[in-house]
Protein backbone atom coordinates (compact mmCIF):
# COMPACT_ATOMS: atom_id res chain seq x y z
CA UNK A 1 0.00 0.00 0.00
CA UNK A 2 1.44 3.37 -0.91
CA UNK A 3 1.42 6.51 1.25
CA UNK A 4 -0.14 9.86 0.36
CA UNK A 5 2.05 12.93 0.64
CA UNK A 6 0.93 15.81 2.93
CA UNK A 7 -0.58 17.76 0.03
CA UNK A 8 -2.63 14.73 -1.06
CA UNK A 9 -3.77 14.07 2.50
CA UNK A 10 -4.99 17.65 2.86
CA UNK A 11 -6.77 17.46 -0.52
CA UNK A 12 -8.47 14.19 0.46
CA UNK A 13 -9.58 15.62 3.81
CA UNK A 14 -10.91 18.74 2.09
CA UNK A 15 -12.94 16.49 -0.24
CA UNK A 16 -14.75 15.08 2.80
CA UNK A 17 -15.23 18.41 4.54
CA UNK A 18 -12.29 18.17 6.96
CA UNK A 19 -9.26 20.41 7.30
CA UNK A 20 -7.24 19.18 10.28
CA UNK A 21 -4.82 16.27 10.48
CA UNK A 22 -4.88 14.64 13.93
CA UNK A 23 -3.09 11.71 15.59
CA UNK A 24 -4.48 8.24 14.67
CA UNK A 25 -6.94 7.82 17.53
CA UNK A 26 -10.36 6.19 17.64
CA UNK A 27 -11.96 9.62 17.89
CA UNK A 28 -10.28 10.78 14.67
CA UNK A 29 -11.12 7.47 12.95
CA UNK A 30 -14.77 8.05 13.84
CA UNK A 31 -14.65 11.56 12.39
CA UNK A 32 -13.03 10.27 9.20
CA UNK A 33 -15.53 7.47 8.65
CA UNK A 34 -18.54 9.70 9.28
CA UNK A 35 -17.25 12.35 6.87
CA UNK A 36 -16.34 9.81 4.20
CA UNK A 37 -19.77 8.17 4.30
CA UNK A 38 -21.55 11.53 4.22
CA UNK A 39 -19.56 13.16 1.41
CA UNK A 40 -18.62 10.24 -0.85
CA UNK A 41 -21.69 8.35 -2.02
CA UNK A 42 -21.63 4.71 -3.10
CA UNK A 43 -22.59 4.85 -6.77
CA UNK A 44 -22.74 3.21 -10.20
CA UNK A 45 -22.66 6.43 -12.26
CA UNK A 46 -19.54 5.59 -14.28
CA UNK A 47 -20.70 2.01 -14.83
CA UNK A 48 -24.07 3.28 -16.08
CA UNK A 49 -22.27 5.68 -18.43
CA UNK A 50 -20.06 2.90 -19.81
CA UNK A 51 -16.91 4.55 -18.43
CA UNK A 52 -15.95 2.52 -15.35
CA UNK A 53 -12.81 3.47 -13.44
CA UNK A 54 -10.20 0.89 -12.44
CA UNK A 55 -9.71 -0.18 -8.84
CA UNK A 56 -5.94 0.10 -8.49
CA UNK A 57 -5.27 2.20 -5.41
CA UNK A 58 -3.90 5.25 -7.19
CA UNK A 59 -6.90 5.26 -9.54
CA UNK A 60 -9.30 5.05 -6.62
CA UNK A 61 -7.57 7.86 -4.74
CA UNK A 62 -7.58 10.03 -7.88
CA UNK A 63 -11.35 9.57 -8.11
CA UNK A 64 -11.77 11.07 -4.67
CA UNK A 65 -9.24 13.87 -5.18
CA UNK A 66 -10.90 14.86 -8.46
CA UNK A 67 -14.39 15.33 -7.03
CA UNK A 68 -15.71 11.90 -7.96
CA UNK A 69 -16.61 8.68 -6.15
CA UNK A 70 -17.28 5.01 -6.88
CA UNK A 71 -18.45 1.80 -5.29
CA UNK A 72 -16.97 -0.58 -2.72
CA UNK A 73 -13.62 -1.32 -4.34
CA UNK A 74 -12.94 2.38 -5.01
CA UNK A 75 -14.29 3.72 -1.72
CA UNK A 76 -12.75 1.21 0.66
CA UNK A 77 -9.55 1.05 -1.41
CA UNK A 78 -9.05 4.82 -1.30
CA UNK A 79 -10.09 5.04 2.37
CA UNK A 80 -7.54 2.36 3.27
CA UNK A 81 -4.79 4.46 1.66
CA UNK A 82 -5.91 7.57 3.55
CA UNK A 83 -5.99 5.72 6.88
CA UNK A 84 -2.60 4.12 6.25
CA UNK A 85 -1.17 7.54 5.38
CA UNK A 86 -2.54 8.94 8.66
CA UNK A 87 -0.81 6.25 10.74
CA UNK A 88 -3.49 3.58 11.14
CA UNK A 89 -2.77 -0.11 10.61
CA UNK A 90 -5.21 -1.20 7.89
CA UNK A 91 -6.15 -4.71 6.78
CA UNK A 92 -8.05 -5.78 3.66
CA UNK A 93 -10.47 -8.72 3.85
CA UNK A 94 -12.33 -10.87 1.40
CA UNK A 95 -16.04 -10.28 1.88
CA UNK A 96 -19.40 -10.92 0.29
CA UNK A 97 -22.75 -9.14 0.35
CA UNK A 98 -25.97 -11.12 0.88
CA UNK A 99 -28.77 -9.65 -1.27
CA UNK A 100 -32.38 -10.07 -0.23
CA UNK A 101 -33.63 -13.56 -1.12
CA UNK A 102 -30.14 -15.08 -1.40
CA UNK A 103 -27.72 -16.91 0.88
CA UNK A 104 -24.70 -15.53 2.79
CA UNK A 105 -21.41 -15.76 0.95
CA UNK A 106 -17.76 -14.67 0.98
CA UNK A 107 -16.93 -14.40 -2.71
CA UNK A 108 -14.62 -11.36 -2.90
CA UNK A 109 -17.32 -9.25 -4.52
CA UNK A 110 -16.75 -6.87 -1.62
CA UNK A 111 -13.51 -5.46 -0.19
CA UNK A 112 -13.69 -5.33 3.59
CA UNK A 113 -11.55 -3.23 5.94
CA UNK A 114 -10.43 -3.51 9.52
CA UNK A 115 -8.16 -1.16 11.48
CA UNK A 116 -5.83 -1.41 14.46
CA UNK A 117 -5.25 1.64 16.65
CA UNK A 118 -1.55 2.19 17.36
CA UNK A 119 -0.81 3.45 20.83
CA UNK A 120 -4.25 2.61 22.23
CA UNK A 121 -4.89 0.71 25.46
CA UNK A 122 -5.72 -2.35 23.35
CA UNK A 123 -3.59 -2.05 20.18
CA UNK A 124 -4.52 -5.57 19.00
CA UNK A 125 -8.27 -4.91 18.94
CA UNK A 126 -9.71 -4.80 15.44
CA UNK A 127 -12.18 -2.11 14.41
CA UNK A 128 -14.54 -2.69 11.50
CA UNK A 129 -14.69 0.22 9.08
CA UNK A 130 -16.70 0.11 5.86
CA UNK A 131 -17.37 3.18 3.75
CA UNK A 132 -18.12 1.16 0.62
CA UNK A 133 -21.74 0.06 0.86
CA UNK A 134 -23.92 3.14 1.25
CA UNK A 135 -26.11 1.64 3.96
CA UNK A 136 -23.40 0.70 6.41
CA UNK A 137 -22.58 2.11 9.87
CA UNK A 138 -21.70 5.76 10.26
CA UNK A 139 -19.02 4.94 12.87
CA UNK A 140 -16.31 2.27 13.33
CA UNK A 141 -17.43 -0.84 15.22
CA UNK A 142 -15.22 -2.88 17.53
CA UNK A 143 -14.90 -6.53 16.56
CA UNK A 144 -17.07 -7.51 19.53
CA UNK A 145 -20.33 -9.24 18.75
CA UNK A 146 -23.44 -7.30 19.61
CA UNK A 147 -25.92 -4.69 18.39
CA UNK A 148 -24.79 -1.17 17.56
CA UNK A 149 -26.39 2.11 16.58
CA UNK A 150 -29.76 3.66 17.24
CA UNK A 151 -33.10 3.04 15.55
CA UNK A 152 -33.73 3.04 12.69
CA UNK A 153 -30.03 2.45 11.99
CA UNK A 154 -29.10 -0.56 14.08
CA UNK A 155 -26.53 -3.16 13.04
CA UNK A 156 -25.77 -6.63 14.34
CA UNK A 157 -22.21 -7.94 14.45
CA UNK A 158 -22.05 -11.71 14.88
CA UNK A 159 -19.97 -14.75 13.87
CA UNK A 160 -20.13 -15.61 10.19
CA UNK A 161 -21.82 -18.87 9.24
CA UNK A 162 -19.86 -19.13 5.97
CA UNK A 163 -16.33 -18.01 6.96
CA UNK A 164 -14.58 -19.88 9.78
CA UNK A 165 -13.60 -17.38 12.50
CA UNK A 166 -14.98 -14.61 10.32
CA UNK A 167 -17.67 -12.10 11.19
CA UNK A 168 -20.97 -10.94 9.78
CA UNK A 169 -22.36 -7.41 9.82
CA UNK A 170 -26.11 -7.25 9.33
CA UNK A 171 -27.63 -4.13 7.88
CA UNK A 172 -30.10 -1.75 9.39
CA UNK A 173 -33.70 -2.95 9.03
CA UNK A 174 -34.98 -2.07 5.55
CA UNK A 175 -31.40 -1.78 4.31
CA UNK A 176 -30.34 -2.40 0.70
CA UNK A 177 -29.10 -5.94 1.51
CA UNK A 178 -29.29 -8.36 4.41
CA UNK A 179 -25.67 -8.34 5.51
CA UNK A 180 -21.99 -8.74 4.72
CA UNK A 181 -19.73 -11.66 5.69
CA UNK A 182 -15.98 -11.14 6.12
CA UNK A 183 -13.13 -13.65 6.06
CA UNK A 184 -10.71 -13.10 8.98
CA UNK A 185 -7.37 -13.51 7.19
CA UNK A 186 -5.98 -10.28 5.73
CA UNK A 187 -5.05 -10.15 2.05
CA UNK A 188 -2.06 -8.17 0.81
CA UNK A 189 -2.95 -7.61 -2.86
CA UNK A 190 -6.05 -6.45 -4.73
CA UNK A 191 -5.49 -8.97 -7.54
CA UNK A 192 -8.30 -11.25 -6.37
CA UNK A 193 -10.81 -8.40 -6.56
CA UNK A 194 -9.96 -7.21 -10.09
CA UNK A 195 -11.97 -9.93 -11.95
CA UNK A 196 -14.92 -9.23 -9.65
CA UNK A 197 -14.74 -5.54 -10.52
CA UNK A 198 -14.53 -6.39 -14.22
CA UNK A 199 -17.70 -8.46 -13.89
CA UNK A 200 -19.54 -5.78 -11.92
CA UNK A 201 -18.50 -2.97 -14.23
CA UNK A 202 -18.58 -4.62 -17.67
CA UNK A 203 -20.74 -7.75 -17.75
CA UNK A 204 -24.37 -7.60 -18.90
CA UNK A 205 -24.99 -10.10 -16.09
CA UNK A 206 -23.91 -7.56 -13.49
CA UNK A 207 -26.63 -6.33 -11.11
CA UNK A 208 -25.39 -2.80 -11.89
CA UNK A 209 -25.63 -3.13 -15.67
CA UNK A 210 -27.79 -0.21 -16.90
CA UNK A 211 -28.52 0.76 -13.27
CA UNK A 212 -28.13 4.39 -12.20
CA UNK A 213 -27.84 4.14 -8.43
CA UNK A 214 -26.39 6.22 -5.60
CA UNK A 215 -26.50 5.63 -1.83
CA UNK A 216 -25.48 7.99 0.96
CA UNK A 217 -25.80 8.16 4.75
CA UNK A 218 -25.48 10.81 7.37
CA UNK A 219 -26.10 10.79 11.10
CA UNK A 220 -29.89 11.08 10.81
CA UNK A 221 -30.92 9.47 7.53
CA UNK A 222 -29.99 7.45 4.48
CA UNK A 223 -30.67 8.36 0.85
CA UNK A 224 -30.90 6.23 -2.26
CA UNK A 225 -31.38 7.56 -5.78
CA UNK A 226 -32.31 4.84 -8.24
CA UNK A 227 -32.86 6.44 -11.63
CA UNK A 228 -35.60 9.02 -10.94
CA UNK A 229 -36.71 7.71 -7.55
CA UNK A 230 -35.29 9.19 -4.35
CA UNK A 231 -35.73 7.06 -1.23
CA UNK A 232 -35.25 8.71 2.17
CA UNK A 233 -35.06 6.67 5.39
CA UNK A 234 -35.02 8.36 8.79
CA UNK A 235 -36.62 8.12 12.23
CA UNK A 236 -40.01 8.98 10.70
CA UNK A 237 -39.88 6.00 8.34
CA UNK A 238 -39.33 5.59 4.61
CA UNK A 239 -40.65 7.93 1.95
CA UNK A 240 -40.09 8.09 -1.78
CA UNK A 241 -40.05 11.02 -4.17
CA UNK A 242 -40.13 10.98 -7.95
CA UNK A 243 -37.60 13.29 -9.63
CA UNK A 244 -39.37 14.83 -12.64
CA UNK A 245 -37.00 17.37 -14.21
CA UNK A 246 -33.35 17.55 -15.25
CA UNK A 247 -32.67 20.50 -12.94
CA UNK A 248 -34.23 18.74 -9.97
CA UNK A 249 -32.16 15.63 -10.75
CA UNK A 250 -28.91 17.60 -10.94
CA UNK A 251 -29.75 19.46 -7.72
CA UNK A 252 -30.43 16.17 -5.93
CA UNK A 253 -27.17 14.68 -7.15
CA UNK A 254 -25.21 17.74 -6.07
CA UNK A 255 -26.92 18.72 -2.81
CA UNK A 256 -27.74 15.28 -1.37
CA UNK A 257 -25.07 12.99 -2.84
CA UNK A 258 -22.27 15.53 -3.39
CA UNK A 259 -22.03 14.24 -6.98
CA UNK A 260 -21.86 17.13 -9.47
CA UNK A 261 -20.92 14.79 -12.36
CA UNK A 262 -17.64 16.65 -12.86
CA UNK A 263 -16.40 14.07 -15.38
CA UNK A 264 -19.29 14.74 -17.74
CA UNK A 265 -20.04 17.68 -20.01
CA UNK A 266 -23.42 19.42 -19.95
CA UNK A 267 -24.39 17.53 -23.10
CA UNK A 268 -23.35 14.22 -21.54
CA UNK A 269 -25.33 14.99 -18.38
CA UNK A 270 -28.42 15.78 -20.43
CA UNK A 271 -28.00 12.54 -22.38
CA UNK A 272 -27.57 10.59 -19.14
CA UNK A 273 -30.78 12.15 -17.81
CA UNK A 274 -32.64 11.11 -20.96
CA UNK A 275 -31.48 7.51 -20.52
CA UNK A 276 -32.46 7.54 -16.84
CA UNK A 277 -35.85 9.06 -17.64
CA UNK A 278 -36.55 6.56 -20.43
CA UNK A 279 -35.71 3.63 -18.16
CA UNK A 280 -37.91 5.13 -15.44
CA UNK A 281 -40.90 5.48 -17.77
CA UNK A 282 -40.41 1.87 -18.92
CA UNK A 283 -40.35 0.76 -15.28
CA UNK A 284 -43.55 2.70 -14.50
CA UNK A 285 -45.35 0.99 -17.38
CA UNK A 286 -44.40 -2.43 -15.96
CA UNK A 287 -45.83 -1.38 -12.59
CA UNK A 288 -49.14 -0.39 -14.20
CA UNK A 289 -49.56 -3.56 -16.26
Amino acid sequence: MYTLNPTEIKAYLKRIGMDEIKPPTLEFLSELQAAHVAYLAWQTVDIFAGRPAGIHLRESVELMLNGRSGYCFHLNGAFSVLLHSLGYTVRWHRAGVQPHGEQPRVNSFHLGLSVLLPGSDNPDEQWIVDVGLGGMPFQPLPLRYGTYGQAPFTYNLLPSSVAAEGWRLEYEPNGPSLGVDYAPDPVSQLDEFIPKHEFYSQSIQSPWHNTFLLRQRDAQRSHELRGCMLRIHDAEGIRKMEIRTFNEWISTLTDVFHEPLVRYSKMEREEMWKQVQTAHEDWKRTQQS
